[in-house]
């Protein structure tokens, strides 16, 4: 069936006239009855963020997100996109989206009073319906709500005149989502002018005073750094959001993992890649030491883009590695973990500032983040066999680059290996197998069985 063209046709549909926020909560709810996820692809929330939001939602209320950096505040403000409905009628070219029953611009009004209910309606799509802004502090008036529009001035209009405005991202976003990304750093002198945009429903622009009652639902982010110990949203505008909804940082390991599996960047085709269970492990879980070392600071928090960065990391130098060795399979190993730096030291803010401390911080969190895994597969007595290779003196010689093949021959008899690697589920090939030797040797020099000596790019394990 075709879709209304004229408002005629519109009210014969039987179209009732709704706000944005009635139909947020009208299809939130639907959602509800149907047990259908709210937010697909929000990892993390489900008990915690997603309630807080729908309620806000149900309530009628602005919403602000408040959350340190990487808490996918922004992703959820997108998100909201998906509560609205697919396509809502419009007056045809409308600058700023006017219901076809209730225009607000003069342009609209002017049609209706011309045409009637002939006038013409168009469509506009759910991924149109919304807006958004980086709060910097050069944002000005003009951006946000519009500034008179010296061409049209001068093809003869009066400066009073209505059609002399060029509307600003708000007034475009009109019966949609507006999105205000970092709010605290928007300067004040602007915070002030949304406040009638969100309540009294009128703005001036050049001193010209123009009733505009728009229909926007209004989402806004803030780190709590700025929002609380600087006071930099002004205390009116604070009590224009009906709810704030404080996001976390993932609380389980395959909750993060999760997320770093669904956010990566594919590792391409060139060589086949195996991500074993357990190193995914244990790049949540140095994502999770950091975030409660004393030694990195957690007013700034610790993104988990860091988790992201490093899982690539990893998986890049375990293909770097299977190329130059000329290996079929690449599979990420403990040793691979030290090229991780790169993708950690600019994403935390280490309190230790003395020269090389950095990297002493970040090389004992790994080292805890290892530990952590390897205890949570395995006891350091179970390994027995491996131990008292190293009684006369043997020592067994790893690094980044060295070939599995090499590994498998220093062992001779990979029996006992075969079943640590059944144990972690990963198949029984050499280069799998090199990952959960590296495993197992740190793991017993961590629970001081081994000795541990590194030179040159290589690490010497020996009793």
């Amino acid at each position: 069936m075709s879709q209304p063209r004229t408002i005629a046709e519109l009210r014969a549909s039987g179209h009732e006239r709704e706000t944005v926020k009635q139909e947020l909560r009208r299809n939130l709810l639907a959602r509800l009855r149907e047990r259908r996820s709210l937010f697909p692809g929000i990892v993390g929330y489900e008990e915690t963020v997603i309630p807080q939001v729908a309620n806000a939602v149900i309530s009628g209320h602005d919403l602000i997100f408040l959350g340190e950096r990487g808490q996918a505040k922004s992703r959820l403000m997108r998100s909201m996109t998906e509560l609205l409905d697919s396509e809502v009628p419009v007056m045809a070219g409308c600058e700023i989206n006017d219901h076809p029953y209730a225009p607000i611009c003069k342009r609209c009004r002017d049609e209706i009073a011309a045409k009637g209910e002939e006038a013409e309606v168009g469509w506009l799509p759910r991924d149109r319906r919304y807006g958004e802004k980086l709060a910097t502090p050069d944002t000005s008036i003009a951006d946000l709500i519009g500034e008179v529009d010296p061409i049209k001035v001068a093809e003869g209009r009066y400066l009073a005149d209505e059609l002399t405005i060029h509307y600003g991202l708000l007034p475009r976003t009109n019966r949609g989502i507006f999105g205000i990304n970092e709010l605290p750093d928007l300067a004040e002198r602007i915070q002030v002018g949304l406040l009638n945009i969100m309540e009294e429903n009128d703005v001036q622009i050049r001193g010209y005073r123009l009733r505009l009652p728009l229909d926007l639902f209004i989402v806004a982010s803030a780190n709590p750094e700025d929002y609380t110990s600087r006071g930099r949203i002004i205390t009116p505008l604070k009590d224009r959001f009906g709810s704030q909804v404080r996001t976390h940082y993932p609380l389980s390991v395959p909750d993060e993992i999760e997320i770093m599996e669904g956010e990566r960047m594919p590792p391409g085709s060139e060589v086949e890649v195996l991500v074993p269970a357990f190193m995914k492990e244990i790049v949540a879980e140095i994502t999770h030491h950091s975030r409660r070392s004393p030694h990195i600071s957690q007013s700034s928090g610790v993104s988990v883009r860091m988790s992201i960065g490093n899982y690539e990391n990893l998986v890049s130098n375990s293909v770097r590695r299977a190329v130059r060795v000329g290996e079929d399979l690449a599979v990420p190993r403990v040793s691979d973990l030290q090229f991780l730096v790169a993708s950690t030291a600019g994403r935390v803010e280490v309190e230790a500032l003395d020269e090389g401390k950095e990297e002493q911080v970040l090389s004992r969190i790994q080292r805890s983040a290892v530990n952590a895994v390897f205890g949570r597969h395995f006891t350091s007595g179970q390994f027995e066999w491996l131990v008292n290779r190293f009684e006369d003196g043997e020592t067994i010689e790893v690094g980044e680059a060295t070939p599995a093949s090499a590994y498998l021959r220093l062992l001779k008899d990979t029996s006992e290996l075969q079943v640590a690697t059944k144990r972690l589920g990963v198949p029984d090939r050499p280069e799998a197998q090199a990952s959960v030797l590296e495993l197992i040797l740190e793991g017993l020099h961590l629970n001081k069985r081994l000795n541990k000596d590194e030179m040159d790019g290589k690490v010497l394990y020996r009793r």
